[in-house]
């Protein structure tokens, strides 16, 4: 069905089946994020704490690009159907897992899925809508969606968490899954822009190489927090990840049927919103993985409230959607909205790594509420911008790449956050105890990990401990938290850094004229 005989009740239709898609990522990161202590917890796998975000992660970036590139050649609907069927069933495997490593390897596949959701997804809007400007109207639903699931997410995460356990945060997928399928099946039209057979395939040996990449990114990342990145593995696995990187960029422009065309490449707006990409992933992805461990296992907040004082931060996303698409059609400089978010984004993280667990929780949640509303002018403006980049035939494939480099930076954010976390905790307590010449083996060994922290059992050995060899359990702790907390305000200093570098590269963009069509 073509845009020029579809009706406004038929176009609405397959946008609230697109929005029900962006709702189920949405809803699964946010409900996920808030539950994680505990299920580390009970799962005694802090050692993987990471990777339950960065198997997703993994599959996401790998996915996006490819399904992305299916979708400009195949068309869309068969891809977001497929990816919504796969998605359930893996978040199903997720509640079901029984330890940590069976519940990594099903978020690895539900990250596959994820990532066919997010690489046909957003560029479904531009198949309905051709015109910009009516485009950017239409997007602020998405947002508006992303921003209500987020909302929803952290408290209903930690509602569910403390009430029906930490495997109901992933059956909440199933009926907005069951909801959604209908709704795309029925309404949302099937329009494919390449006819030539000669360009309806795929650069297969390229999606390989790609997939070697960012496999070995994310492996060096995770090796790393562990055994440091002056490790010969960790190195080979960089100096891997590197090669196949530069050997894919060099194969797109050699290959028939790139994944990425090499047209896109040369843009040097494309590559400017590409590196914005990257660095909004990690900013985003520290901020909201590491707040709710702070929460948790520094402040000693509940998953509820811990998901409670989050909440502006997602809610404040959809508003400062909704406040960017009524602003940006009358900017006449509509590019550097990207930058104005970036600013956001560095006051708030200089907010939040000031934190401490005496500040008013009113503040706290102030904070949160201006980074949500900075992303809320940062994460439609760099799709809309990549789709005006990318141009008709390239649709997908743009919007792909904003994703698959927002899903980079998030596993590279999270890895180098780890590093710091991590370091810092250990430099901290491991100060304490040398100055109270505590050697005990059992109690060096508990305070190794903030994974005492976050798990009751834990800290009941630890006073078990502490009275045995006559030591105070509770500024052992006190010490425990602070190492903790130090080392993810350190994280959130790098999330201001990074934004700031940000506004630099967002304030020279190309001009981005609303009014204009391709």
């Amino acid at each position: 069905m073509e845009h020029s005989t579809r009706s406004f009740r038929a176009s609405l239709a397959a946008m609230l089946g697109i929005c029900l898609v962006i709702m189920l990522i949405a809803l699964d990161s946010t409900v996920v994020g808030t539950a994680m202590p505990r299920i580390v917890a009970e799962l005694r796998g802090y050692d993987l704490y990471q990777w339950i975000a960065s198997a997703y992660l993994m599959g996401s970036a790998v996915m996006i690009p490819i399904t992305g590139r299916l979708g400009d050649l195949y068309g869309r609907k068969p891809f977001v159907l497929l990816a919504v069927v796969l998605f359930t069933a893996a978040s199903a495997a997720c509640g079901l897992a029984q330890t940590i490593l069976q519940l990594v390897l099903a978020r690895g596949v539900q990250g596959l899925a994820g990532g066919m959701l997010v690489g046909v997804a957003f560029a479904c809007v531009p198949d309905l809508f051709p015109d910009r400007l009516q485009r950017v109207r239409w997007q602020v639903m998405l947002s508006a969606s992303f921003g209500v699931a987020s909302a929803l997410g952290p408290a209903l995460g930690g509602w569910m968490t403390e009430h029906a356990g930490w495997r109901s945060v992933f059956y909440v997928n199933l009926p907005v899954a069951l909801l959604a399928l209908p709704v795309i099946w029925r309404y949302l039209p099937h329009i494919v822009h390449h006819d030539g057979e000669e360009e309806r395939s795929i650069d297969w040996l390229g999606a390989l190489l790609m997939a070697a990449g960012i496999c070995g990114l994310l492996l060096a990342t995770e090796r790393g927090q562990v055994h440091g990145f002056g490790n010969p593995l960790t190195l080979g696995l960089c100096v891997l990840a590197l090669v196949c990187g530069g050997v894919f960029i060099w194969h797109q422009h050699h290959s028939r049927a790139p994944i990425i065309p090499p047209r896109l490449l040369a843009n040097q707006g494309a590559r400017q919103l590409m590196l914005l990409g990257l660095s909004t992933g990690m900013t985003m992805f520290v901020l909201v993985f590491y707040s709710p461990l702070m929460l948790q296992g520094g402040f000693g907040y509940s998953p509820a409230l811990a998901g409670f004082v989050m909440t502006p931060l997602l809610v404040s996303v959809t508003l400062g959607s909704i406040v960017n698409g009524r602003v940006l059609p009358r900017m006449k400089k509509a590019e550097r909205m990207i930058a104005w978010g970036q600013f956001g984004t560095l006051l708030s993280s200089l907010l939040l790594s000031q934190v401490g667990a005496g500040l008013p929780q009113g503040w706290m949640m102030a904070a949160f509420a201006l980074c949500g509303f900075s992303l809320g002018f940062q994460l439609p403006n760099l799709t809309l911008q990549m789709m005006a980049a990318a141009g008709k035939r390239d649709l997908g494939v743009g919007s792909a790449m904003i994703q698959t480099t927002r899903m980079l930076g998030s596993m590279i954010g999270v890895g180098v956050a780890g590093v710091i976390v991590n370091a810092a905790y250990v430099r901290h307590i491991g100060a304490e105890l040398a100055a109270r010449h505590l050697t005990e083996p059992a109690l060096v060994e508990l305070l190794a990990s903030p994974q005492l922290l976050i798990r009751q059992q834990d800290q009941a050995t630890l006073l078990t401990l502490a009275q045995q060899i006559g030591v105070d359990a509770a500024a052992l702790l006190d010490t425990a938290r602070l190492g903790l907390v130090g080392g993810i305000h350190t994280a959130f200093l790098l999330c201001a850094v990074l934004a700031g570098l940000s506004i630099f590269i967002s304030w020279r963009l190309p001009p981005y004229e609303i009014a204009k069509n391709r």
